[in-house]
């Protein structure tokens, strides 16, 4: 144990030189992020060590436990969750209306299977340790998973709509309030198969829109793009092959840094040349409707190009499908779109508010990262709240020839990031977290057998219904109950009531003075009376 204690010493003390140099030379501040995470995770490792021998500090001969989440990661109360799981039914509802299925993968993957499919975000990867010979890491998203049950299954699932709602891990920086968390769940929408182009990814794109529509976040923007068109403006502009994703990637920057910036890292940090750069710049800083798609289209050098023409064959295509979809009015073409994940091939898109974008911070934005008093989180905006794309060729780098290979396209709902934005909208006080629609009352006598058979048929039939775990309730205490949980009916009963046959009904949510009140109904029709009363 010793020397695995000195080794993680070393470790953390190399790392720590290493992000000191980065910021002394003004690296750029993605690579020092993930660096710092990487330090963080070190020195965790080493408090972890150090509870388990005993070395850890101790108070009054008791263990002293820092009792807080792990960093980028959060409890959600029973409120919150209420909002969590009817964002899910809603979001469920919608893909089941276009014919999906659902399937589930395991949480971790082979290391292997998930290397080098995410370009520069691949060092977000949360490796785990070798367990039985294995080498995994937790899985970063829903697509490279379902890519790889494809290309086990791809005899029984040549094509197939399906859709995944589970939890992914990021060793981000994270930005809690503004949705960006280490631990989160992805709400995947994908259709993989041969068919004719772009009828899946018009249809994927009106399933975003849909989604968002029914969660009601307000105005939002889809902006697209087409990866082929940007590979031929990168060849037009001169751009050499092995360079076009690493500038692909600085160029995605462009919705949260100024050209100038996005210009300085293509040409200081990855070399490209000032001339190229400035000609890329002439493209990707163009945006609009199909107005732009028209203009590109009528330029010669983008048309002789084969990669470009074929994306704009497919836009024009696109266009149209989702003018007949009835969303054509939310779309933005949008050159500086390119989305960082390696594995696209076609159409990108991500869903985008007002939240999306970083503050404008002006000098602050200059402020020192070491410094005790920075904030990371008010220097990131929500982020996309939707987004994805087409990717032909992942699932044939896991099939073992060209036939296991299936093209496919979807999209992926950022839960988190959306439930950011509800969540500022809701006043949780007001939210029912619990379904019980009766709690059953007793006055005066306790009548706890009494109450546990009214439950039970209620239960019987379909109703959702409580009473207090008590066997002599104090009657203020019951009705407290029903406030505090917005439970809208009571079966009240007493001694008196249970010698007529009868209950009491009451609507809780009436402004009756008293706590007596309710209308009296006969015990055998108290389950008619209560399902109309439910609108059942």
């Amino acid at each position: 144990m010793e020397e695995t204690k000195e080794s993680l010493k070393a470790k953390i003390k190399i790392q720590g030189e290493k992000v000191r140099t980065l910021k002394a030379q003004n690296a750029d501040p993605n690579l020092v992020t993930a660096e710092v995470a990487v330090l963080l995770e070190l020195q965790n490792l080493q408090k972890r060590q150090a509870s388990l021998t005993g070395e850890e500090s101790t108070v009054k001969g008791k263990n002293k436990f820092t009792l807080k989440t792990p960093k980028g990661t959060r409890d959600y109360n029973e409120k919150e969750m209420a909002v969590r799981e009817k964002v899910f039914s809603t979001i469920i509802s919608v893909f089941k209306k276009h014919g999906a299925v659902t399937i589930d993968t395991p949480v971790f993957e082979l290391k292997e299977i998930l290397a080098g499919k995410y370009g520069e975000d691949s060092k977000l990867i949360y490796d785990l340790e070798d367990q039985g010979g294995e080498k995994c890491s937790l899985r970063y998203d829903l697509t490279v998973p379902f890519a790889r049950f494809l290309a086990i299954n791809g005899t029984q699932y040549q094509n197939i709509k399906r859709y995944q709602i589970a939890k992914v891990y990021r060793r981000d920086q994270p930005a809690m309030t503004k949705g960006r968390l280490r631990e989160f769940y992805q709400c995947d929408f994908d259709v993989a198969g041969v068919f004719d182009p772009m009828i899946a990814d018009s249809e994927v794109v009106k399933i975003m829109c849909e989604c968002l529509d029914a969660l009601e976040i307000g105005k939002y923007t889809v902006k697209i793009n087409h990866r082929k068109i940007l590979d031929g403006i990168f060849q037009i502009c001169g751009v050499p092959d092995e360079k076009i994703r690493p500038i692909s990637s600085a160029v995605d920057k462009l919705d949260k840094l100024p050209w100038e910036e996005v210009k300085r890292e293509m040409t200081e940090e990855k070399n490209l040349n000032p001339d190229t750069a400035d000609r890329i710049g002439e493209y990707v800083k163009l945006k609009g409707g199909r107005e732009l798609l028209e203009q590109l289209l009528q330029m010669q050098e983008l048309t002789a190009n084969k990669n470009a023409k074929s994306g704009l064959d497919d836009m024009a295509l696109l266009f149209n499908y989702l003018e007949i979809f009835g969303v054509l009015d939310k779309i933005l073409f949008d050159l500086s779109l390119a989305r960082g994940l390696d594995y696209y091939t076609g159409v990108i898109y991500e869903a985008v508010t007002e939240q999306s974008r970083p503050p404008k911070l002006g000098d602050s934005m200059q402020i020192n990262q070491n410094s005790k008093d920075f904030d990371y989180e008010s220097t990131v905006g929500v982020g996309s709240i939707a987004a994805g794309g087409r990717y032909d060729n992942l699932v044939g780098m896991f099939a073992s020839n060209k036939k296991g290979n299936i093209p496919c396209v979807g999209a992926s709902i950022g839960v988190e990031r959306v439930l950011s934005i509800l969540l500022q909208k809701i006043e949780l006080d007001r939210v029912k977290a619990n379904e019980v629609e009766v709690y059953v009352i007793a006055v005066a006598d306790g009548l706890l057998e009494d109450r546990m058979k009214i439950c039970s048929e209620l239960w019987n039939a379909g109703i959702k219904a409580e009473f207090m775990y008590k066997n002599k309730p104090k009657l203020q205490a019951q009705f407290s109950v029903c406030d505090r949980d917005q439970i809208p009916f009571a079966v009240i009963i007493g001694r008196d009531e249970l010698n007529r046959g009868v209950v009491r009904i009451k609507d809780m949510r009436s402004k009756e003075q008293g706590e007596g009140g309710g209308t009296s109904v006969k015990r055998d029709e108290m389950i008619i009376e209560l399902r109309k009363r439910l609108g059942k």
